[in-house]
């Protein structure tokens, strides 16, 4: 299977990302290949194309399945099976903030909770409950908003990123539209 110049660019680049997203380089070239191909690709045609083992693929293709990022087809007289990616871009974000989420942010969560509900033992723990509650408060507001964006159409989501710094600018505002009232 060949690609173009610009593919494979891209997917040497994201390759190198993976790292940063929390893939390995492997992985990040995997999830390029099935992403930027319109047909769905099996095993042996993403070995062929990434000059990479079968068995890495494999392993490869596990943990992409793992994560919800690949959709599982097969083709009729065939009996290979062919692996392709959400068409919708908002989709896979959605997916990637989910699983992140499951993976990072939930078990950090549980562990503060465990710490908020211990007895300080003396004013350095008071401290770190001090904080940890900081932390543990601002994690959830991030699971709530997350929430929230989740079940959101791509349309809505789309047209939310696009007022950019119109937010800033309206909460800027909020005084006046939303005057605190004091009885």
């Amino acid at each position: 299977m060949k690609v173009s110049s610009m593919t494979q660019s891209l997917i040497l680049h994201f390759g190198e990302m993976g790292s940063k997203w929390g893939l390995n380089r492997t992985l990040g070239q995997m999830y390029a290949l099935i992403v930027l191909t319109e047909a769905p690709l099996n095993a042996d045609q993403i070995s062929e194309c990434l000059q990479i083992s079968r068995s890495n693929v494999s392993m490869g293709l596990k943990e992409l399945k793992s994560w919800n990022l690949i959709k599982l087809q097969h083709i009729p007289g065939d009996r290979k099976e062919y692996f392709s990616a959400p068409s919708d871009v908002w989709e896979i974000a959605r997916t990637l903030v989910v699983e992140r989420r499951k993976r990072e942010l939930d078990p950090t969560l549980s562990m503060m909770r465990d710490a908020l509900l211990q007895e300080p033992g003396n004013d350095a723990d008071r401290y770190v409950q001090k904080r940890v509650q900081e932390m543990h408060d601002l994690m959830e507001m991030v699971t709530l908003w997350s929430n929230e964006l989740q079940g959101m159409s791509s349309e809505k989501l789309a047209a939310l990123l696009k007022l950019g710094e119109g937010i800033g600018k309206l909460l800027d505002m909020k005084d006046k539209l939303l005057p605190n009232k004091k009885a």
